[in-house]
């Protein structure tokens, strides 16, 4: 068995060498690969990339413009080759050592798709809150009980994966992910996974508008899909 790690990549020059190494680290009983995803960077995240992938170390797929995230997510997607699939975002807000919880359910063989929600000890944050919204609003759309959609731990086996046929371009895809699995009633196990939230001047690339995208995503594929 192998797990395929997507990293979308965008302007995080600072830190993506950072979280390979970090997804490197992880010590798990299956094999993984990695598969960085540059959306377009005109930082110097490419270079970095070049440089990783110049190793052995991962694969890389070039985007010429910048797409979004659920592009690169896509893009990805195509070359994964493991059993099972997981999202890591490359700026350092979540740590890889929570992968063996996450992937265990899976393993196991309790679902086919698991999700983590943040904890932190000063989560307190317009962003934290805004994602406890939109979570708010999928609960009172769909049902269930997802914690919190837009976090970016998501893993599901690639055979799941490829049956979302997935859309969105952006952040939103999140919730287009939540969405079509709560349509299907797959059985979605949530994991606690650590959070360490930067803030605009940091990185943070979220903003009031995506909010906005993320509810009209969910509205959208309850009532218009």
């Amino acid at each position: 068995m192998k797990l395929s790690v997507i990293i979308p990549v965008y302007n995080e020059a600072k830190t993506v060498e950072e979280a390979i190494r970090k997804v490197e680290a992880v010590n798990i009983d299956i094999d993984k690969e990695i598969i960085a995803v540059d959306d377009g960077s005109s930082d110097g995240s490419l270079n970095v990339l070049i440089g990783i992938a110049n190793e052995g170390r991962i694969k890389l797929i070039k985007h010429d413009s910048n797409s979004g995230k659920g592009t690169a997510i896509k893009s990805g997607l195509k070359q994964a080759s493991g059993e099972i699939v997981i999202i890591q975002d490359a700026d350092l807000e979540t740590d890889p050592q929570d992968y063996y919880e996450l992937i265990r359910p899976i393993i196991n063989g309790e679902t086919r798709a698991v999700f983590g929600f943040r904890t932190a000890k000063k989560p307190a944050s317009i962003y934290w809150w805004g994602g406890r919204l939109v979570s708010l609003i999928t609960r009172l759309l769909y049902g269930g009980n997802v914690k919190d959609v837009n976090n970016g731990y998501k893993v599901m086996t690639r055979d799941l994966w490829q049956s979302l046929d997935l859309q969105s371009h952006r952040f939103q895809i999140c919730e287009e992910i939540t969405a079509k699995l709560l349509k299907k009633k797959e059985k979605i196990i949530q994991v606690p996974t650590q959070y360490f939230p930067r803030t605009k001047k940091q990185g943070k690339k979220l903003g009031f508008k995506d909010g906005i995208i993320s509810i009209w995503t969910l509205l959208k594929f309850r009532f218009f899909r």
